[in-house]
């Protein structure tokens, strides 16, 4: 199971600090992406953290302003969204899964999904 929270309504220029906290598998085997979904568009992948904590992967659009980190003794990985567009806004989802981070950009194939987490960008 994957529950995301952290999300909600912020200016354009706010920050946000988004959580997805895994349970029911090991936790530390798996790579973990954030997605997210606005209205009428298809879901597109964000960021995306190895299961070493160490090496990260970024959509071009959030280069620069977003910040994925990870804590497999938590079970939990972050993404640090700062400096937020109202493109930003959309339902924000985390996935788990064993395969290299480079399917971020292929949704479609990650197995396991949180519920996601709401974020608004508006002024």
């Amino acid at each position: 199971q994957l529950v995301e929270s952290g999300g909600g309504l912020v200016q354009p220029g706010g920050s946000l600090r988004l959580a997805c906290v895994g349970s029911g598998f090991t936790f530390e085997y798996y790579q973990i992406g954030w997605f997210r979904q606005a209205p009428g568009k298809e879901r597109e992948g964000v960021s995306c953290i190895k299961a070493n904590e160490v090496s990260t992967q970024y959509a071009d659009s959030v280069k620069g302003r977003f910040n994925i980190t990870r804590d497999n003794a938590k079970n939990t990985v972050w993404l640090q969204v700062d400096s937020l567009k109202t493109e930003d806004t959309g339902v924000y989802y985390c996935a788990a899964d064993t395969f290299p981070c480079t399917y971020i950009e292929q949704p479609h194939h990650w197995r396991y999904w949180g519920q996601g987490t709401q974020v608004t960008v508006s002024s």
